[in-house]
């Protein structure tokens, strides 16, 4: 469980990371004029495989974890209920943005869209995540690493 937890806790930085330089390689390039090759396929395909290998730990998590307690009580405490459901919900819907820009952008043929396609799911998901990160100053629990 340990183990977990901390995998989970660093993946995060890698999450962040790559999800971070998908965005940043796709800013400016949205018009066009720049051909969307392997190295930018690759660098998004990166951030899509990090996210979901952080969701699979976060669904063992989920389930094994005492923080997540399924009883009433649960949705009176801010930190379970943050873990229980907040986290946990933006988290996905997070991860399906980043699954849906990826998937979307692959199929397009120009581009510049391949590009934005990124650019918004991809951003759109890393500011959910950002939002759903029990960062300690948050006082939800969660450390730096």
């Amino acid at each position: 469980m340990e183990i977990l937890r901390h995998a989970h806790s660093g993946l995060r930085w890698l999450v962040l990371i790559f999800v971070l330089a998908a965005i940043i390689n796709s800013l400016g390039k949205t018009k066009g004029s720049t051909p969307f090759t392997g190295k930018d396929k690759s660098l998004a395909l990166i951030g899509l495989i990090v996210t979901h290998l952080q969701l699979v730990i976060g669904l063992i998590l989920y389930f094994i974890s005492p923080k997540v307690m399924f009883s009433g009580t649960a949705m009176k405490d801010p930190a379970l209920r943050f873990f229980l459901v907040e986290h946990s919900v933006m988290m996905l819907i997070a991860i399906t943005l980043i699954t849906i820009g990826y998937s979307r952008a692959k199929r397009l043929a120009d581009d510049g869209k391949k590009f934005k396609t990124i650019l918004t799911f991809y951003a759109l998901g890393l500011l959910l995540i950002l939002i759903a990160i029990p960062w300690p100053f948050r006082n939800l629990g969660g450390s730096w690493f």
